[in-house]
């Protein structure tokens, strides 16, 4: 089993629709996925058609597999089933530290329910807390949506930050994979925040780019991913594109 997981300290970068067209693509694959959704929002089980099990709570999600494993709910695509969030997943960081071990309890979780799965893709909600913390540990691989702008580029540099303080748990950058996310190409700000960005991390950065798209926006009109009902359109092809680094990478781990 390998866990993916999408996740940005930025809300707003496309971390959601990045980790919904991962999980179709992983499942078209034939591979086994779970998409986990731990952001209380709950947008991933949302573009799914998939309502939230209510009974599922902080003490259930990381004590009680058999909860869990209730929880989760079929798609509408083969391979793919969803473990969608609930509004008490806002409060995970302060049953979090109140645990021993707190930083390592999201991959035991995931370890009781992952033997069904080959691809457990984790939906994060977009800030640095612990159960950040937990998801640097858990991860095999985070992808990391960035829009190429001055305050994205500094959002990312903190996240590097953040992992290198992790080093005593043994988190290294290599989990970090970076895709630009949003690109307009005919803005010059993009475009020299992607090369400079490129320059200065040549080995975290993602070669594909997600453009700017209406097709990404109509998810929530469609409940579906882009690849499902917009198959041959730019952002689609993008995707398919970031999920084929993201495959390599994912081996190379």
């Amino acid at each position: 089993m390998k866990i993916v997981a999408c996740y940005s300290n930025k809300g707003g970068v496309g971390k959601t629709a990045a980790s919904v067209n991962l999980a179709y693509a992983f499942a078209e694959t034939g591979s086994r996925v779970l998409l986990c959704d731990l952001d209380p929002q709950g947008a991933s089980g949302f573009y799914f058609r998939v309502k939230p099990s209510q009974k599922l709570d902080n003490d259930a999600f990381f004590e009680e597999a058999k909860q869990v494993a209730k929880a989760i709910r079929g798609s509408d695509y083969d391979n793919l089933d969803i473990l969608p969030a609930n509004m008490t997943f806002r409060d995970f960081d302060v049953f979090l530290s109140r645990m021993k071990n707190s930083q390592s309890r999201l991959k035991k979780s995931l370890k009781a329910v992952g033997s069904d799965y080959d691809i457990i893709v984790l939906d994060c909600p977009p800030n640095i807390s612990t159960l950040s913390e937990n998801v640097l540990q858990a991860a095999d691989l985070i992808v990391v949506p960035v829009i190429p702008t001055t305050l994205s580029e500094r959002t990312f540099e903190q996240l590097l930050e953040f992992v290198e303080g992790q080093e005593a748990t043994k988190v290294s950058k290599k989990k970090i994979a970076a895709f630009f996310s949003m690109v307009q190409r005919q803005k010059v700000l993009h475009g020299e925040t992607m090369a400079r960005m490129r320059d200065t991390y040549p080995k975290r950065i993602l070669k594909a780019a997600l453009p700017f798209s209406t097709d990404v926006e109509r998810m929530g009109v469609n409940r579906a991913p882009v690849l499902a009902f917009a198959s041959d359109r730019p952002s689609a092809k993008a995707y398919r594109q970031i999920f084929a680094e993201v495959q390599t990478r994912l081996r190379e781990s």
